[in-house]
């Protein structure tokens, strides 16, 4: 079978969600945030093979997603 058409769903990962977290320490005498940003999320990349004749392979496999990001930390992690 030759299939010369695919239709094919792609999502970039979420990026993660942010920490609140504030310091305590004995001699900072406000303290203040400390919490840290989520991450990125992943990327999706399309890359050509000159080996492949057909879309044959995105028929049946039609969806691609990229991780999520890491939450965020205390200490600004």
């Amino acid at each position: 079978m030759f299939v010369d058409e695919a239709r094919i769903y792609v999502k970039a990962g979420n990026g993660g969600n942010g920490c609140v977290a504030f310091r305590r320490e004995k001699y900072v005498p406000r303290g203040g945030p400390s919490g840290g940003d989520g991450g990125n999320g992943g990327s999706v990349y399309l890359e050509a093979n000159p080996n492949d004749n057909t879309l044959l392979r995105y028929r049946y496999n039609r969806e691609f997603k990229a991780d999520r990001g890491r939450h965020g930390e205390g200490s600004n992690c």
